[in-house]
């Protein structure tokens, strides 16, 4: 058997995903340890057959390890009766030790503690170092200096509200829950002043403690350091590059990368063990130190670095290949590279098999399986169209990073832009070969001699110019960048086979090695033969085809769907019509309460509902464009989040009620729509917009004569949009934050255009809803008894904040509501309410049951 060591970790890797898609709680350690005994027994007596069936265990041997290292991910806290029915906000005092770093951001010190025991009142409970995620409110900016002296492995007695993560709220969005289970952390801890906590220093004793204090002390030190080296815009740049931390990256230089698909330079990878392993080779060499030498030292500064830069997946893989590389060369042994990166991705599993679900961890060993297989081949096949050697293995490694990541990227990330092979064909040799060194370089010379290193900075911060140049100018070319929905896990297998296939057909096809019996196809009344050419025709056209089905996989619905979706206490509402038109209704946002003097509470990368939350949820669900944006009105707990939409996703139409509300939030949203040409339409009653064949618009409220009095309102409910939307036979009502007053008004003018229709009834006599928005969030200032005796809903949807401070929605229009006959669904309770229009009629389905 060839690369046995490899056709295994494949197995193993098998196992883990046959335990996540199944249901096999039997399968535990115990049964591991008896199937990796029968291997060995069958192994041993070489029974017939032994090989497949020993595949079979060892792919059992996978599952029930990955199932009990699940089973044993669970919280030692056992929670008093009283509260196990409602575990969040619970008053606590925690006794423990800071199992991480504090991050001061703002007015907030994050951190982890690795807490020991939990008391109650009166009541104790042993926790055995399990792992806490607490976050501490700084009440003043002094403390922000105490809370920062804090270090790993230091004693902590903190005081504090315990809480469950919170799971996913909408389909496909963040789950934070998951997320950090899968790091081994089932609480969350917050605490409002430094005074909670009652911080002892750790007594100085060597021990894996002490050696990541040191570590945290050594990379704080660089972090400021660097600081003094590079200009302020560029030093979070070089941080990240260099060392790992990103904590002081510009978001939206970050942003722009991701969408050029360049966030592999901004993470420590193999790139960064390279050049650092050839800088630390060639300097060794220079001080006059042997080969075997110069590569036992490289050896164990690897480990240092890995810790170094922060202890990533992608960077603990590219480490460990490099030592075993290291160590096969000093030993003299066989260096075969795919048989190094399976040791090192069995290595890693068996150390934690959650690796497994990793982004990074995915990327990294997909591009370098890739790199390994492929690059040479296709440098073959390229041959005879580059003649420069160094432009065709440029070309190369790009095809072969590109191909092999696009469909976990597109899964995780949701878009790709066409300009990302050139952007890495030209900012990845400038970078690895100029950047990166001479950054190393500058560190190193800053340590010994600020001035020395400050003169570098200066220099590498020209050519940093230069690639931020080149990056506006790419991400400025928006034709070019592409949002791709998720695709399924049976897609991007069927991708993988289909790339294969290609590859080999075109290799086969460039050498002219064709089979002296060429594959024949049989019909009753005739024999053809298709040859290469045909079949690698056929294999593109697949290629090209399952591309476009996974672009827009929902194009041949004739369904409607309407999406309200949890921005917390706002609206935001997507509607997707049966012929693929797609609309967004207001857009969340994040409302902010700052005195004067308090600037220093600003956070780097606050939490902003259209950046964070609403566009990565468009994107993950396909939405290329929007045919139409409408801003019920703008107040910012409903215009806040679409700053971030018209930046990122491309609007045809934007709609708002006529009026402006002065404010920074507003003139930049309007801003950027006219910068991007993008038409403003005010409105006001209109009749029907046809949108699609099954779907119509009409806007009710507000009335010409409203919106033309009213130019400039800064209180702005009663001035919400109101539209009313027919599909598919249905009938729906979205009403934004209007008041019983605009109410009545709404309601009067309908009555008035029925007496004049009669004695003829109107379009639009049956004004019976099948679906009615709740105004305001269910606020008691709206949603009047007339207003539901005239519209008699079906179904009536509250889109609120959970736990929100206005005590929204009231309990008389809850009550009035059922009343009424209405169904009540509420994202406070069920998070995001998605209505599906059919033909057979609407329905229904919530994230939180």
């Amino acid at each position: 058997m060839k690369r046995p060591v490899v056709i295994g970790c494949c197995l193993w890797i098998t196992g883990y995903v046959l335990a996540l898609y199944s249901d096999l709680p039997w399968l535990t350690l115990t049964t591991s340890v008896l199937l990796l005994a029968a291997i060995f027994v069958i192994l041993l007596l070489r029974l017939p057959g032994r090989q497949p069936l020993c595949a079979l265990l060892l792919v059992g041997v996978a599952c029930g390890y990955f199932e009990w290292t699940d089973q044993r991910n669970v919280t030692a806290l056992l929670l008093p009766p009283q509260q196990q029915e409602n575990p969040d906000g619970i008053e606590v005092t925690m006794l423990g030790r800071f199992s991480s770093p504090v991050t001061i951001d703002g007015d907030r010190a994050s951190f982890t503690m690795e807490a020991a025991s939990v008391r109650f009142q009166d009541h104790a409970f042993p926790l055995g170092g399990e792992s806490v995620q607490v976050s501490l409110r700084l009440l003043a900016q002094a403390q922000q200096e105490v809370a920062s002296a804090w270090r790993r492995g230091d004693a902590v007695t903190l005081s504090g509200t315990l809480r469950s993560p919170s799971p996913a709220r909408n389909f496909g969005g963040f789950d934070y829950r998951r997320y950090l289970r899968l790091h081994h952390t089932h609480w969350l801890l917050s605490a409002k002043g430094v005074d909670q906590a009652q911080v002892e220093p750790a007594a100085a004793r060597f021990g894996v403690v002490q050696l990541l204090r040191w570590n945290d002390e050594l990379r704080g030190g660089l972090s400021r350091r660097m600081d003094l080296i590079f200009p302020a815009p560029q030093a979070g740049f070089m941080k990240s590059m260099l060392i790992g931390i990103t904590d002081d990256l510009d978001p939206e230089r970050f942003q722009q990368f991701s969408e050029l698909g360049l966030t592999h330079i901004l993470a420590i990878s193999g790139l960064n063990v390279a050049v650092f392993l050839g800088v630390c080779f060639w300097s060794l060499r220079r001080l006059k130190l042997t080969k075997e030498t110069a590569m036992r030292v490289c050896f164990w500064l690897l480990p240092f670095y890995i810790l170094l830069t922060g202890a990533s997946p992608s960077i603990v893989r590219a480490g460990l290949m490099a030592m075993v590389a290291l160590y096969a060369a000093r030993r003299g042994l066989t260096k075969d590279v795919l048989h190094s990166m399976a040791i090192v991705a069995w290595i890693m599993l068996l150390w934690n098999p959650y690796f497994l679900l990793d982004v990074s961890f995915q990327l990294s060993f997909l591009v370098t399986l890739g790199l390994i297989l492929g690059v040479q081949s296709v440098n073959g096949l390229l041959e005879a169209w580059i003649s420069s050697p160094l432009l065709r293995n440029t070309a190369s490694i790009t095809l072969v990073s590109q191909f092999v990541s696009f469909p976990v990227s597109i899964y995780y990330f949701n878009q790709f832009s066409l300009l990302s092979w050139l952007a890495n064909a030209i900012l990845v040799p400038v970078i690895s070969l100029a950047v990166f060194p001479a950054g190393l370089a500058a560190v190193f010379a800053g340590l010994l001699y600020l001035p020395a290193g400050r003169g570098l900075g200066w220099l590498i911060s020209l050519l940093n110019e230069g690639i931020f140049w080149t990056t506006d100018k790419l991400q400025q070319l928006h034709q070019f960048k592409l949002i791709w929905p998720s695709p399924s896990f049976a897609w991007i297998a069927f991708y993988y086979l289909v790339l294969v296939g290609i590859y080999g057909l075109w290799q086969r096809l460039s050498r002219g090695r064709i089979d002296e019996h060429p594959i024949r196809l049989e019909r009753v009344q005739d024999r053809w033969t298709l040859n290469l050419p045909m079949w690698l025709s056929l294999a593109l056209g697949v290629f090209l085809l399952l591309l476009w089905m996974g672009y827009s996989p929902e194009r041949f619905e004739r369904t409607g769907l309407v999406q309200f979706i949890d921005v917390g206490q706002g609206d935001a509402i997507l509607i997707r019509t049966p012929y693929g038109r797609n609309l967004l209704i207001d857009g969340g946002g994040t409302i902010t309460f700052r005195k004067a003097g308090e600037t220093w509470k600003e956070r780097k990368d606050p939490y902003e509902i259209g950046r964070k939350m609403l566009v990565p949820l468009l994107k993950k669900r396909g939405i290329h464009q929007l045919d139409l944006l409408v801003l019920s009105h703008e107040d910012t707990d409903h215009s806040g989040g679409l700053q971030a939409v018209i930046e990122q996703i491309p609007v045809k139409q934007f709609l708002f009620n006529g009026t402006y509300n002065p404010n920074a939030g507003i003139e930049k949203l309007f801003r950027t729509a006219i910068n991007r040409q993008i038409p403003l339409l005010a409105g006001e009653r209109s009749d029907w917009i046809q949108l699609d064949a099954a779907t119509r618009l009409r806007v009710l409220y507000p009335f010409e004569e409203t919106v033309r009095d009213a130019e400039i309102v800064q209180e702005q409910n009663e001035y919400s949009i109101v539209l009313l939307l027919e599909m598919l036979g249905t009938k729906w009502l979205f009403t934004g934050d209007i008041g019983k007053e605009s109410e009545l008004a709404l309601l009067e003018r309908m009555k008035d255009i029925a007496a004049e229709c009669e004695p003829q009834p109107c379009e639009d006599a049956s004004h019976r809803l099948d679906v009615l928005k709740i105004a305001h969030h269910g606020s008691k200032y709206s949603t009047s008894q007339e207003w539901l005796d005239y519209w008699q809903p079906r179904t009536a949807v509250i889109s609120v904040g959970e736990g929100n401070l206005y005590g929204h929605p009231a309990a008389d229009v809850v009550e009035r509501l059922r009343m009424s006959g209405a169904q009540i669904l509420r994202t406070d309770q069920m998070g995001e309410v998605q209505l599906e229009v059919r033909k057979e009629g609407i329905f229904s389905r919530v994230k939180i049951h």
